[in-house]
């Protein structure tokens, strides 16, 4: 969708082929960091999403069992007076709400749904897109933005197959009103301890609370956002964690659970006038909160280039050229956090305190995240 946007407004035709029934989004959080409050506003939503968000006044570390705190990055007022945006967290039907309506208010039938892609063709004239009820759509490129099970990638390169990571996760979104009144304030906690972490933010101006804890698994490997887990099997995985955690394991309506699988990001994306965006190309461990952000920039550097230069296959080549480091280094970045969050000094209080100043004071965390933060989607060079 945000490439949809930003195509669209350029001036560009966009049809948008998408195999789900309805437009649907599961319920999570998203965390948007300032660079990708940059390219929400490129895209002419920013504004609409900022109000909808929420800005903690905070985001620190707590140890997993004795709840002790170490402020992470400050994401208030100095976010937007060193980077010139605010990080939010969004509710994710929010976010796709926002980008569909600007598609919509350009081009109101270009989104076709219950769309299911098989293949496409493609020579010097242009693409056909073929679907599975028979029908051929025709254009002059085509983007494969269609997840981390991409058709367009296994056509393009062939199915790189997955590596299980040894992670299991669970999520859920929370009622603020039913949290104990001293865990309903407006800061992002990210609990750290031997082998596993949650994190928690709130949403929607601090009516939900998100929830998500990963831990160190290898018994259950299912890929999936919709597999509903029990309040006990989470409860285990946590056990011995702060009373916090376990308020939020027992307050949450459901607890889905999904195994985390890990390809490497495509250093080659497209061919001719076909690329690809988003997690087709680049998935992502979740442990830098960049991937929405990622997909995000993927538009409107897409945008861009497409504008930039006449020739397709030109265009297609400087977008690819402008995008692989970068969300390379992302992805890379993602998966040694894992390891900072995991890390086995953490077991004590003692260790802890050691550990944190090395990794997570000031100096290493602007190291990891200032060179994210400062990226302009509008500036960038293609």
């Amino acid at each position: 969708m945000s490439a949809a946007l930003a195509l669209l407004r350029r001036g560009f035709e966009v049809e948008v082929y998408e195999q789900a029934p309805e437009l649907g989004e599961v319920g999570a959080g998203v965390q948007i960091s300032p660079n990708g409050s940059r390219a929400l506003d490129a895209l002419g939503v920013f504004e609409q999403l900022r109000a909808a968000s929420c800005a903690p006044k905070r985001k620190e570390f707590r140890l997993w069992n004795t709840g002790k705190a170490w402020p992470m990055f400050d994401l208030g007022d100095s976010a937007i007076e060193r980077y010139g945006y605010p990080y939010l967290t969004i509710y994710r039907p929010d976010l796709l709400g926002a980008l569909v309506d600007g598609v919509k208010a350009i081009s109101p039938d270009s989104i076709h749904l219950d769309a299911t892609v098989t293949g496409f063709e493609q020579d010097d004239d242009g693409v056909r897109l073929l679907l599975a009820n028979g029908t051929v759509a025709t254009g002059d490129v085509l983007i494969g933005a269609d997840g981390v099970k991409s058709t367009i990638r296994q056509q393009l390169w062939g199915d790189d197959a997955p590596q299980f990571y040894g992670l299991v996760a669970w999520r859920s979104v929370i009622p603020m009103e039913t949290l104990p009144r001293h865990m309903q304030e407006m800061v992002g906690s990210t609990w750290i301890g031997p082998g596993g972490h949650m994190v928690n933010y709130p949403l929607r101006g601090g009516k939900l609370m998100n929830m998500i804890g990963t831990i160190e698994r290898n018994d259950w490997q299912v890929e999936s956002w919709r597999v509903e887990g029990s309040k006990e099997e989470c409860a285990r995985d946590f056990a011995g964690w702060h009373e916090d955690v376990q308020t939020l394991i027992q307050t949450a309506p459901t607890l889905m659970k999904w195994a985390f699988m890990e390809r490497k990001p495509r250093q080659t994306w497209g061919q001719g006038r076909v690329s690809l965006l988003g997690d087709a190309c680049h998935a992502t461990l979740p442990f830098l909160a960049q991937g929405a952000v990622m997909s995000i920039e993927d538009g409107v550097i897409l945008g861009r280039c497409l504008d930039g230069f006449d020739d397709a296959e030109t265009a297609l080549q400087h977008y690819e050229g402008a995008r692989v480091e970068r969300t390379t280094k992302m992805v890379q970045g993602a998966r040694e956090n894992t390891g900072r969050f995991h890390e086995k000094a953490l077991a004590t209080e003692e260790g802890a305190i050691t550990y944190m100043e090395s990794e997570w004071s000031r100096d290493p965390i602007t190291d990891r995240y200032d060179w994210l933060y400062r990226y302009d989607v509008l500036t960038a060079e293609i």
